[in-house]
């Protein structure tokens, strides 16, 4: 049998050629280098994180054993309790000043860098770029140049103690030079050596948080340029008729009261109408992370406060309680301590980078702030002539000028030459390069430009003993101004206003005071208002002393503090509950810093249920927000509909309103009683503000509700829509948490979890997203060791450290902590301090 076989002339079969075989090939190769790559990054991501693991942890303080510190004249006990809140216990007020600085620094370096280069307009230098607008403002502002002079002008005593408490801070510096905060490290830079002027300048943002005013003067010159008379009247009242300042005694919250009206002379209301709304609102928001008022509709700066003598409480001894609402960051804004030398024993909080307690207790007396809202800015439209500018009285002189150079981080420096007049004593800078088209050149006076007006004087504070000797303390102070009240262990009461105000030339109406710029020579600085005749009450009648930042006098007082107070809401609130109540306890206060109820809510709530009541053919969503609006208690309760339904119509009723008037110019209309102004326009329903396409309010007030739900995205059952949905919590560590490329490095949570608030800016636990109590404190003077305080986040700046957010779940639900007095041994680390 043959095999037969092909034909040597007929080729073999071969398979078809692969076109795409060497596509494939350098599709493998990529999948390898890609491959490769993602492992390359995988390693270096790992590698980053173990490097930042390590360097948090090596960056945490030494809090137990024996340190040796050069500086000190003696061993220094610091004793810190399971928050880490530190006791600290020296032979000598020098060794303790030290001491406090150092344990300080410990916790919380990075952030005292941080607060003393955004006083002084150096954040671009570790930052970059994208902060060199908010470092240009602050050089415009002039705030370190404020606090040079404030440091050569300080009073010896006062210096001293800002002295010790930088060498306590620098001996920490020397100690960690290989082991900085982490922050330092990713950053790539070392923190400076500590000065007494660092320590001014962190008072100084302080300052500049609680007192800014300025944009909302030219704000309003803005506003009102396009209103007429009435709408101002409208838009612009003066305290409301739900005031109750602390010098009336018995508050009578039954019967409506006038509020003030504070006309505009004739210099005044010749304003001329800017066209640069979008530079009024960009300097807002560079001013936002660091001046509360910007940050959220009705933001105030400022708090609740109040006092209540023996007749009241259950024990029948006064009790104080103090909350102070500022911005909520990570850190916290405040540092508890408890300080104890011979003839010398404070407890309560302190400001990074300041020495002594700031608000807080001795063995004797306590005392706790609120904001007070008095108007020490103003702004003068200066005459110039090239490089000359006429004062007041006519005369020319040449302009100032300050240098000012912007370092910045990888990029380009930046120069600026300020233009400076002089105003009274003190040079007042030029702020119109700040807003490229304004054409005049518009000057800008702030008490903090005169040296005598920053003090510390909180070592005299803290030692006070009785009523005369903390007011005497407290007499040459003078930023920002506070409310203060006070206790003590003799049964007395007290409430005083706070700091140097300004009395404004001779105008006959309000002291001078003026909401807009001016270039009327009776609008210069005569002095400040004596501080024996700042408002003070003293045991009143009552028994009750309570401050909220709303109005603080009333129409009898001779001179003018402000015309731009807070809403009204909380203070009313916190009268109402503290005269309804006898046998009040500790376990009150603390009950009553965390009461939700709004009358502002519930107010706006019940007429919205009125309107659509009356509307014509209301949707079933629309009838089902009715019923949920008119049972409602008042609450902001996280659980509730009705808050939300509320704060959706307030947001697209503004615009309804305003934009018909103003157009872009409506975002301008900042005046800090604007929920009033609300509640008034609704209540008294005026046909000028009535806009034209709406035949009645009851329209308008439906249709608003509407369109704010589908703004909102509100479903359509609103049962299911809770306040909570809109009020949530979500602070993070400003680098760490913030920028995305650290997320895969740091690993792990570095803030709160976003959690639904309870609360709102209208009811006494004041609380939004980014700004609420930054602490809780109540005290009875009798027994300062029951004292409570807590802080939002922890005493650690250290994402590491197991102090750095263990305060947190207390200060959301509202329970108060203990505020360590006393240790005696009780402490869980101990850590002795020796002279090296």
């Amino acid at each position: 049998m043959s095999t037969s076989r092909p034909s040597p002339s007929v080729p073999s079969w071969q398979p078809p050629a692969r076109p795409f075989s060497r596509t494939a090939s350098w599709l493998r190769r990529l999948v390898f280098v890609l491959l490769g790559f993602v492992l390359l990054v995988a390693a270096c991501v790992l590698g980053a994180r173990l490097w930042f693991s390590h360097a948090l942890r090596a960056s945490l303080p030494v809090v137990e054993g024996s340190l040796p510190v050069g500086g000190l004249s003696a061993s220094v006990r610091v004793e810190r309790n399971e928050h880490g809140i530190p006791h600290i216990t020296a032979s000598t007020m020098d060794d303790l000043i030290f001491a406090q600085g150092f344990t300080t620094a410990q916790d919380r370096l990075w952030q005292m860098d941080v607060l003393r280069r955004h006083g002084a307009g150096e954040l671009a230098a570790i930052f970059g770029s994208a902060l060199i607008p908010h470092d240009r403002l602050q050089r415009y502002l002039q705030i370190r140049a404020a606090a040079d002079r404030a440091v050569a002008n300080l009073d010896p005593a006062e210096h001293h103690w800002l002295d010790t408490y930088a060498r306590g801070v620098n001996a920490l510096i020397d100690s960690q030079t290989g082991q900085l905060p982490a922050e330092f490290r990713v950053l790539g830079y070392k923190p400076a050596p500590w000065t007494a002027r660092d320590s001014l300048l962190i008072a100084l943002v302080m300052a500049q948080d609680l007192s800014t005013k300025f944009p909302d003067k030219l704000n309003r010159e803005a506003v009102m340029a396009r209103l007429s008379p009435e709408l101002q009247a409208d838009l612009y009242p003066v305290g409301s008729w739900r005031d109750h300042p602390p010098s009336e005694g018995k508050p009578d919250l039954t019967v409506p009261k006038e509020f003030i009206e504070i006309p505009l002379d004739a210099s005044q209301a010749s304003l001329r109408s800017p066209e640069h709304t979008r530079e009024l609102a960009e300097v807002e928001s560079i001013l936002a992370p660091f001046v509360s008022r910007y940050r959220c509709e009705d933001c105030t700066a400022g708090s609740n406060n109040w006092v209540v003598a023996g007749a009241h409480t259950a024990s029948g001894h006064p009790l104080l309680a103090d909350d102070m609402h500022l911005a909520l960051g990570i850190p916290g804004i405040w540092y508890e301590a408890d300080l104890e030398a011979p003839n010398f024993h404070a407890t309560g909080v302190s400001l990074p980078g300041v020495p002594f307690i700031i608000v807080g207790h001795n063995q004797h007396i306590a005392w706790g702030f609120t904001n007070s809202g008095a108007d020490v800015q103003d702004l003068y439209v200066e005459t110039v002539d090239h490089d000359r500018y006429k004062t007041p009285d006519g005369t020319w002189l040449p302009l100032e000028h300050a240098h000012e150079l912007i370092q910045v981080a990888h990029g380009r420096n930046v120069d600026l030459d300020i233009t400076l007049t002089r105003h009274g004593n003190v040079s007042t800078p030029i702020l119109s390069p700040l807003y490229p088209k304004e054409t005049r050149q518009i000057a800008l006076r702030w008490n903090v430009y005169d040296p005598a007006v920053i003090r510390s004087p909180f070592a005299l504070v803290n030692s006070a003993q009785n009523w005369t000797e903390f007011l005497d303390a407290f007499r040459n102070f003078g930023a920002p101004s506070q409310s203060v009240v006070y206790a003590d262990d003799q049964g007395h009461i007290g409430y005083h206003l706070l700091g140097k105000i300004p009395l404004r030339g001779e105008a006959t109406h309000a002291s001078g005071l003026t909401p807009v710029p001016v270039t009327s020579g009776t609008y210069e600085w005569s002095g400040y208002i004596p501080f024996d005749m700042l408002p003070q009450v003293f045991d009143p009648p009552g028994g009750i002393l309570a401050t909220a930042n709303s109005r603080i006098t009333d129409e009898n007082y001779p001179f003018a503090i402000s015309l731009d107070w807070g809403i009204p809401y909380r203070n009313e609130r916190i009268w109402k509950v503290l005269a309804s109540k006898q046998d009040l306890t500790l376990d009150d206060m603390s009950a009553l810093q965390n009461d939700t109820f709004s009358a502002l809510d519930q107010t706006i709530a019940h007429r919205l249920a009125y309107a659509i009541d009356h509307a014509k053919a209301p949707s079933k969503r629309l009838r089902q927000a009715a019923d949920l609006l008119r049972s409602w208690d008042g609450n902001v309760t996280i659980e509730s509909p009705a808050p939300a339904i509320v704060a959706a119509t307030k947001d697209a009723l503004w615009p309804m309103l305003l934009e018909p008037h103003l157009g872009d110019a409506a975002k301008l209309y900042t005046w800090g009683e604007k929920s009033f102004v609300l509640e008034e326009l609704i209540a008294r329903t005026p046909a000028q503000w009535l806009p034209a396409d709406k035949s009645d309010w009851n329209e308008l007030l439906t249709s608003a509700l509407d369109k704010g739900l589908n703004q909102a995205s509100a479903p359509s059952n609103l049962e299911k829509w809770h306040w909570g949905d809109q009020n949530r919590l979500a602070e993070n560590h400003p680098i760490f948490g913030k920028a995305v490329w650290m997320r895969p490095i740091v690993g792990r949570n570095t803030g709160a979890p976003s959690l639904p608030l309870a609360g709102d800016i209208s009811a006494v636990r004041s609380v939004s997203p980014d700004h609420g109590p930054s602490q809780r404190f109540t005290v009875d003077p009798y027994d300062p060791e029951h004292a409570t305080m807590v802080i939002p986040y922890g005493q650690s700046g250290n994402l590491a450290s197991p102090w750095y957010m263990d305060q947190f779940p207390s200060w959301y639900s509202g329970r108060p902590l203990p505020l360590p007095f006393n240790f005696n041994g009780a402490g869980s680390h101990l850590l002795t301090l020796t002279p090296k």
